[in-house]
């Protein structure tokens, strides 16, 4: 029963005559005060505590604000970015490009960087506010310590080497190294290296991935981790930075 219909059941009754005597007391405050709707959740719309949170930026990282070129005719729905941020390292340099509704606040003084947003209600906003600085934080990171992917091999004769040619895949810029991987299959297993990742193998069950992007690092990690997952009951696969699983028993019929 709707609440609107509740309170005019209430209202009925205490006009009824076939009500006899005063009110009952604890139907008094249906009918002295408007019935109320409340939404589920009390809470009010907060700011984000990720978003808000001041970036730390190394005396070696340097940001630049550049002002990109706006097309003459905007497609309704998508958003253009105005702004990019140069992020200049030891290591590297990276640009991120800054939605429209975002603004960045860099303080050179206490080396600090702050995002906000236009309009914190609207839920694409407050979700792209954490997101980007997320982003600008991975960049910094990048360019001023690097970010690394170790995966492990666990299993029989599994093991990676880094070879300067291939024989299944072709080069997609000059120079490139490929990883090659025997994990169980009858055929060779090639992956080209991204441009901007540097792999080694310490050990013939061990590769090592550096990039100072880390997107681009995490998802050649994950295509590597593709050809072999951990499966939960020999224990067998490819694992990433320390990644565990569950044993489960073996299945007695």
């Amino acid at each position: 029963m709707s609440c609107s219909l509740t309170q005019s059941c209430f209202r009925q009754l205490a006009r009824s005559p076939l009500r006899q005597g005063p009110l009952p007391v604890f139907l008094a405050p249906a009918f002295s005060h408007p019935l109320r709707t409340q939404p589920f959740s009390s809470t009010s719309p907060a700011q984000s505590r990720v978003g808000g949170a001041a970036i730390s930026i190394p005396r070696e990282v340097s940001l630049k604000f550049v002002d990109l070129p706006q097309p003459r005719v905007k497609k309704l729905g998508v958003d253009i970015p105005k702004t990019a941020i140069e992020v200049k390292g030891p290591l590297g340099e990276l640009t991120l490009n800054v939605p429209s509704f975002m603004t960045v606040e860099h303080d050179e003084a206490l080396q600090k960087a702050t995002l906000s947003v236009e309009d914190t209600t609207i839920t694409h906003q407050r979700a792209m506010w954490g997101t980007m600085r997320a982003h600008l934080q991975n960049y910094i990171t990048g360019v001023s310590e690097g970010h690394i992917c170790i995966l492990s091999m666990v299993g029989v004769g599994y093991r990676a080497t880094i070879e300067s040619t291939a024989t299944t895949v072709e080069a997609e810029y000059p120079g490139q190294q490929f990883v090659s991987l025997k994990v169980g299959y009858s055929h060779p297993i090639e992956l080209g290296i991204p441009k901007g990742v540097k792999a080694s193998t310490p050990q013939p069950t061990r590769i090592l991935l550096e990039s100072v992007n880390k997107d681009v690092v995490t998802k050649f990690a994950a295509e590597i981790r593709e050809w072999r997952k951990p499966e939960p009951y020999k224990g067998k696969g490819i694992f990433v930075n320390g990644e565990t699983i569950k044993l489960k028993d073996k299945k007695i019929r």
